[in-house]
């Protein structure tokens, strides 16, 4: 998803308006444009679930690639550009991890990091849907933003990556292997 792909995603549609009316207002304006989080429930609170169970993770992303970005990268980011704002007045920063991975490389970063056998399941989008997501009780707009962002995955539309973290922080952003690790315990228990 891009910040001009407004025709998939409702939710994302009003993020690209309000970036708009930011815009237009005449306001100076840093855009940051993370992709998808690891923090997200999809690659913490669901797999941790499924690893524990029977050494999976199960979600519908096919076998796109994808680029996820910690939090805590985000917020350094964020910092930066608090710190001193006027240099990136204009700007757009497109947030992503170091790297795009498959699922199956993902699966593969979880095993390694947890020390245990871990596989991907890639899962029917809409068996998911109504047995995993339909089930958490998220409003209708996010519903339908998530299982965009799985079909979009699957269509190899978030296989991309950016400098930008380290280009504005000087540090790399975390890997996956190193979002894992700082939370083995959560993942395991």
């Amino acid at each position: 998803m891009t910040a001009t792909s407004t025709a998939e995603s409702h939710q994302q549609r009003l993020h690209w308006l309000a970036e708009q009316v930011f815009d237009w207002s005449g306001v100076s304006v840093v855009h940051i444009r993370p992709t998808s989080f690891l923090d997200n429930p999809l690659f913490t609170t669901l797999p941790a679930q499924t690893i524990r169970r029977n050494g999976t993770i199960e979600l519908p992303f096919g076998a796109g690639p994808t680029s996820l970005i910690a939090a805590d990268d985000v917020a350094r980011v964020v910092a930066t550009v608090l710190r001193d704002p006027a240099p990136h007045v204009g700007h757009v920063y497109e947030l992503t991890g170091p790297r795009t991975v498959d699922m199956t490389e993902m699966a593969a970063a979880f095993a390694k990091t947890l020390g245990r056998p871990v596989s991907y399941v890639d899962v029917p989008l809409e068996r998911w849907r109504e047995e995993v997501l339909s089930t958490i009780g998220l409003p209708p707009h996010i519903e339908q933003h998530i299982v965009t962002m799985c079909r979009l995955h699957q269509e190899n539309r978030y296989d991309r990556t950016s400098n930008d973290v380290e280009r504005l922080t000087g540090t790399p952003a975390q890997t996956i292997e190193e979002f894992v690790a700082a939370r083995k315990d959560f993942y395991l228990r």
